[in-house]
């Protein structure tokens, strides 16, 4: 049986994921000691000057906006760097203290770009995509195929033959059809494919409905209780020279603050690969986790650190496995969210301020910014929450119920719902929304034909683009004659 071909390991030094030429803007060197934006929320390099302005890693926020415009998505890289390393280094220290090890995949739907994607690969860690589009990423910036797995619900055979074409590490399986496509693919180009079945572990994560993703009524994998993933596994075990079948996989939904669904999961999925070894004499090595750690974005909110997410999962698949006498899998986690959303903000500029009489007792200010729901669809699609607060100036001590909304043709398009904002917010000031490193340039659209933000990396020594902003020119250059 051929082996699948791998392209070289691709190992960059400490600057190759700048893309371009940093922009040198001048630093703020003096910054209070403590600040409006010293909360979870804020990324680690945004700090307030004296006169009350933001930065970012010493670049004033005001210089950013006159620079590169608005709307505009930043990424404070040194935070990005120290929180993806602090996953990699806490779920290989927790988990090796039980007897094993963890690998660590981001994941590629909260945000992806060719110089991100080379900064992971420096870093050490692997990656999840989900498209041909993000695979095609992956490839540009030479990442190790190895070190890739495949994910989606519906993938096509032509996603599926140049996922194994450029060798990834393993594909998440979804459907009995997808199983027949790998097998095809992998007969095609003489390999045996290592997947992974995505299964349904019948729990409940405490999120909102459409980012729930374990119980049985929606469309991701095949059903522990159901009994369709053992049909699924004695599947994939009758095709020996195409397919290794190395585990299970389960992703019980997103913004989750405890362990307790991964208990749960974990209990399940190991006894059902229990029962898999027993049926069929095939010892499955590895255990996905999935993702879904939840992250800050409202001051209240207290997610897990990395540090104590790593020890509750590794002490949960302890304890399963000690439970259903299984050796200790090598387990995988798919943390996106955590370790890019809270290193981004998006910074906007404010065109009306608009008192409304909500209600007889309120007046309600309705600050309308240059973007909206085309650059954050977030609190449209699940009422999702953000905290904004003014970024050139200071404000008013006075404070006002404001509602940040969009420019787009939607009364839905509201970026921060509900917030206590300087009663003299006015046209020309700069707002900045915190937490908007995950889903949002992701999920971003051309509505009303709007052009899509650019993406600023910003670190001490320079900004630089790693995504820039679009034109009408990009829009129009779709059109057929």
């Amino acid at each position: 049986m051929a082996t699948r071909r791998r392209p070289p390991a691709h190992r960059p030094d400490a600057d190759v994921w700048r893309c371009a030429a940093p922009v040198s803007l001048s630093p703020v060197t003096s910054t209070k000691a403590t600040s409006r934006v010293a909360t979870r929320v804020w990324p680690t390099g945004l700090q307030e000057t004296p006169a009350g302005e933001l930065s970012l890693r010493g670049h004033a926020l005001g210089e950013l906006a006159a620079a590169y415009g608005t709307p505009a998505y930043l990424l404070d890289i040194p935070d990005l760097v120290t929180r993806a390393r602090s996953f990699r280094d806490e779920f290989a220290a927790a988990f090796e203290g039980i007897g094993t090890t963890c690998d660590v995949f981001y994941a590629g739907k909260a945000f992806l770009a060719t110089p991100l994607v080379r900064l992971l690969d420096a870093e050490g860690l692997s990656l999840d995509v989900c498209s041909r589009g993000e695979l095609a990423v992956a490839e540009r910036a030479g990442f190790p195929a190895g070190r890739i797995g495949v994910h989606g619900n519906n993938k096509s055979a032509a996603e599926i033959d140049a996922a194994i074409d450029y060798g990834v590490g393993r594909i998440v399986v979804d459907s009995l059809e997808e199983i027949e496509r790998v097998v095809a693919a992998a007969r095609a180009h003489g390999v045996r494919v290592p997947v992974m079945l995505r299964v349904k572990t019948g729990v409940e994560a405490h999120t909102h409905e459409f980012i729930a993703t374990a119980h049985e009524d929606q469309k991701f994998g095949f059903s522990l209780a159901g009994g369709q993933a053992a049909e699924a596994a004695a599947e994939v075990l009758a095709h020996p020279d195409q397919l290794q079948l190395l585990g299970f996989h389960s992703h019980i939904g997103s913004q989750i603050f405890d362990s307790d669904g991964f208990r749960v999961a974990a209990q399940r999925l190991i006894a059902s690969q229990l029962q898999i070894a027993q049926e069929h004499g095939v010892v499955l090595p590895e255990l996905d986790l999935g993702g879904g750690f939840g992250i800050a974005y409202l001051p209240s909110d207290e997610p897990l650190t990395p540090r104590d997410m790593a020890a509750q999962l590794a002490a949960i698949v302890l304890a399963a496995c000690d439970e259903a006498g299984t050796p200790l899998p090598h387990v995988s986690v798919e943390p996106g969210r955590a370790i890019i959303g809270p290193a981004g903000i998006t910074l906007y500029e404010v065109g009306t301020v608009k008192p409304v009489q909500a209600t007889d007792d309120l007046v309600r200010h309705y600050i309308s910014v240059d973007g909206g729901m085309s650059d954050n669809p977030r609190p449209a699609l699940y009422q999702a929450d953000y905290t904004a607060t003014l970024a050139n100036r200071p404000g008013s001590a006075q404070t006002a119920q404001s509602r940040v909304v969009g420019k787009h043709c939607e009364s839905g398009d509201i970026v921060v719902r509900n917030q206590q904002l300087p009663d003299d917010v006015r046209p020309g000031d700069l707002l900045a929304v915190a937490a908007t490193g995950a889903y949002c340039r992701s999920l971003a659209s051309q509505y009303n034909h709007v052009p899509r933000p650019p993406v600023l990396a910003v670190s001490e020594d320079g900004v630089r683009t790693w995504l820039r902003r679009e034109t009408i020119d990009d829009l129009l250059s779709l059109e057929g004659e």
